[in-house]
């Protein structure tokens, strides 16, 4: 097989080397020779012998089968040729098959190799991950247990965070609040979610966020904490005074996060550091309790001296007498001094005007100062250089007080020659613009001298008589802070050796003498009457007096609730507080007036006294009211505006009734008028009843007063004194609802320094005036049942 299969090959590389024509003859000489040889084998084997025609025959045989053989050949050549090629191409790829099987087995005995050094890998990571789970299960426990603790920790921290009674809280980098304790909680009236988020401004009042603001400003420029002392207000109105201490707080990388503030409550600190200061301020009580009780006497002694001089006296005993007469006065001026001395060191001067006839007030100070002037032999006159009105309203103690001291200035300081005093008065429309001048001929005043004289203690000191020894050097000072306070001033003109001239000038209200009315009871048709009010026991007071009267009321406590009760109902009348919780009575008069419906009258309810009623008019009411309501204004309003143009005829029958009158305590304390005409009305009963409630509101309001006090709030001050006097005023008690009417007019002279008494006064008048309160209404609930 081999041996064909490489003759095959042979026949094949032969065919391919000799070509298809050449090999083509070649084979057709192969053919025919091996005709001829196989015929000529032949026939010698069967006949023995060979002719031509069996070589031609062979020759013919041979070419005959030539082409096909040929033809055979090649075919059977081009197909091994095309089998060889193919074979070729299979064993060329065959090899590159080997070859790449070569490569891959490299690879896989590579892949294998780098897979066995990754199992390896993998079982030491394996190996390593089972370590670092047992170290990060250790871990995590430690970890678990660090924050528990932590937590604990925590828990602790703020338990004592929140038990703290001193402010805690955090405010950001943009100052809103980051978190806070109870104690601030309880102080902004918020829960530490709500406060969350919060700047000053949407926490405290302007004022106090302003200040707030300002230092969390310090802390952040500086970057160094800050201390401080601040009064802050509680939700319920109660003013405290902190020391506020802030500082700014980092994270760990260095970078600002904000301020942590720190607030202790010191009120009570404060409340001593005050008293120190008040004690400080009343070293001086010892003298005036002594100069208050020495008055007493010296009033008696000047008194009947006034009066023996109207009797018949010898010469001798005359001169004893006005000598006596005039040294009591001029001890009493003294005394004034060193009282109001004490009262100017504790800041309490206070002024009582009252009408007064100044012509008759004038002619005393000349009957007084020329006693003065007498005693030392000099000439004295008074001149009234303009006609004075006959009333004005002055506190007649204050300025007679101011003009014997300048007058006794005068004489002690002339030794010869006179004295001699002018009034003038210019009127403009109701005020009077006084003048009085103290003009002497003695030793006169150094000009340098002249702007110290006002100082407190001291004294003048000219000439070898050296007559200032016997003055106490405070007369001035006091004469000049009294006369500021009454809104005048005292100035001179003085020279050396020709004498001084002091100037007291003032303005005061020319007044009139006040007209008594008397209290009406009147039937009248029933009315609809909205009543707009806030304050408890002011309803009470003036729902009953309506309804006694025979009207219907409906009570609105703010402005919101008036301004959607009026188109519910058919209002004949409609009384409105000022001061509201959301807004005044003008505001809603304002709202209600430019709703374009048809309104009743509108009334304002004033805790206020009303001088005039021009501002009110103005302002949208018809009309005014004082609290507490009396029965005449009420019945005067209906009267005048609510039944003009009431559709339901009307029969009004007034009676004139005697005003009520008791012992002298109960018309000091109790406005009498008023009670009777209530008690008339309604009852004794309300009155109880509104007492109770009073008794049981004043605590609060004193000890949110207190506060403001301690915070020195004027605006707290009077908005709780005008809580106070509202109350009072409702249930008759008349002087402490005149004390609290001082204490809510910070417009009034001197008001900061003689609030601190007016609140002492209310704190400790008002229980003994509540007694006597119920006394007389006891007593006159007992006359009417008889």
């Amino acid at each position: 097989m081999k041996q064909i299969k490489l003759l095959a090959q042979y026949y094949v590389d032969l065919l391919v080397k000799l070509g298809i024509v050449r090999f083509s003859m070649l084979l057709a000489l192969a053919l025919v020779a091996l005709a001829v040889i196989v015929q000529v084998g032949i026939t010698l084997v069967l006949q023995g012998t060979v002719h031509d025609t069996d070589i031609v025959r062979s020759v013919f045989f041979g070419l005959l089968i030539t082409p096909w053989a040929v033809y055979f050949l090649s075919v059977v050549v081009d197909q091994l040729e095309e089998s060889r090629q193919r074979l070729t191409k299979l064993v060329s790829k065959l090899e590159e098959m080997r070859s790449r099987d070569m490569e891959l087995n490299r690879q896989l005995t590579d892949n294998i190799t780098q897979l066995n050094l990754e199992i390896e890998e993998r079982k030491r990571a394996e190996e390593a991950r089972e370590e670092a789970m047992i170290d990060l299960e250790n871990e995590v426990y430690q970890r678990e247990k660090a924050q528990v603790e932590l937590a604990e920790q925590t828990a602790l921290l703020r338990s004592f965070i929140d038990a703290s009674p001193d402010l805690i809280y955090y405010r950001n980098e943009k100052g809103t609040f980051s978190g806070c304790n109870k104690a601030m909680e309880e102080l902004t009236g918020k829960s530490e979610s709500d406060l969350v988020g919060l700047t000053p401004w949407d926490v405290y009042s302007e004022d106090v966020a302003s200040k707030v603001v300002e230092t969390d400003q310090q802390v952040f420029d500086n970057n160094v904490p800050l201390t401080y002392e601040q009064w802050l207000e509680y939700k319920d109105g109660r003013k405290a005074y902190f020391e506020l201490r802030k500082l700014p707080f980092y994270a760990r990388d260095g970078r600002r996060l904000g301020l942590v503030g720190f607030g202790r409550e010191i009120t009570e600190r404060k409340r001593y550091q005050d008293a120190l200061e008040k004690a400080s301020q009343d070293k001086t009580a010892f003298i005036s309790t002594i100069s208050h009780e020495l008055r007493t006497p010296l009033n008696g002694i000047v008194g009947l001296s006034r009066m023996l001089l109207d009797t018949k006296l010898s010469e001798e005993q005359l001169g004893y007498l006005r000598t006596i007469h005039v040294s009591a006065i001029t001890l009493g001026n003294i005394f004034n001094d060193i009282i109001d001395l004490d009262k100017s060191d504790r800041s309490r001067l206070s002024l009582m005007p009252e009408p007064v006839d100044l012509p008759d007030f004038v002619s005393e100070i000349d009957n007084i100062s020329a006693l003065m002037a007498e005693q030392k032999g000099l000439r004295f006159s008074l001149d009234r250089l303009t006609p004075l009105p006959a009333s004005v309203k002055v506190d007649a103690t204050r300025l007679r007080q101011i003009l014997w001291n300048l007058v006794g200035n005068a004489v002690k300081f002339t030794k010869q020659g006179a004295v001699n005093v002018t009034v003038s008065c210019d009127v403009e429309d109701d005020t009077a613009y006084l003048q009085f001048d103290i003009e002497d001929s003695g030793i006169g005043i150094p000009e340098e001298e002249v702007s110290k004289i006002f100082a407190m203690y001291y004294q003048v000191q000219q000439g070898e008589d050296n007559l200032h020894a016997v003055g106490t050097g405070i007369g001035l000072a006091v004469s000049r802070k009294l006369a500021r306070l009454m809104g005048g001033d005292i100035t001179v003109d003085s020279e050396v050796g020709e004498g001084s001239t002091f100037t007291v000038s003032l303005a005061v209200p020319i007044c009139e003498s006040a007209v008594n009315t008397d209290v009406v009871i009147a039937e009248q048709t029933p009315l609809q009457i909205l009543l707009v009010e806030d304050i408890e026991l002011n309803i009470t007071v003036a729902v009953n007096l309506l309804e006694s009267l025979g009207h219907t009321v409906t009570v609105a406590r703010s402005g919101h609730e008036a301004l959607s009760t009026f188109p519910t109902a058919d209002f004949d009348l409609l009384l409105l507080d000022i001061q509201l919780p959301d807004m005044t009575g003008f505001d809603i008069a304002k709202q209600l007036r430019e709703s374009g419906v048809e309104l009743p009258p509108l009334v304002a309810l004033t805790a206020n006294v009303i001088k005039d009623k021009t501002e009110y008019i103005r302002k949208g009411m018809d009309d005014a009211i004082s609290k507490p309501i009396s029965v005449a204004a009420v019945i005067g309003v209906i009267e005048r505006l609510a039944l003009q143009n009431h559709s339901v005829e009307q029969n009004v029958v007034i009676e004139p009734r005697q005003k009520a009158r008791g012992n002298d305590l109960f018309e000091t304390l109790l406005d009498i008028d008023m009670l009777t005409s209530y008690v008339d009305i309604v009852g004794a009963d309300p009155v109880y009843q509104s007492i109770e409630m009073f008794e049981q509101v004043m605590p609060d309001y004193l000890k949110i007063l207190d506060s403001n006090m301690m915070a020195k709030d004027q605006d707290g001050i009077a908005s709780e004194a005008h809580k106070i006097k509202g109350a009072a005023g409702s249930i008759g008690l008349k002087h402490i609802q005149k004390v609290a009417q001082k204490a809510q007019s910070p417009e009034l002279p001197a008001w900061w320094e003689n609030i601190g008494d007016w609140v002492d006064e209310i704190k400790a008048g008002y229980g003994h005036d509540l007694k006597v309160l119920k006394e007389w209404l006891d007593g006159y609930q007992a006359k009417r049942v008889k």
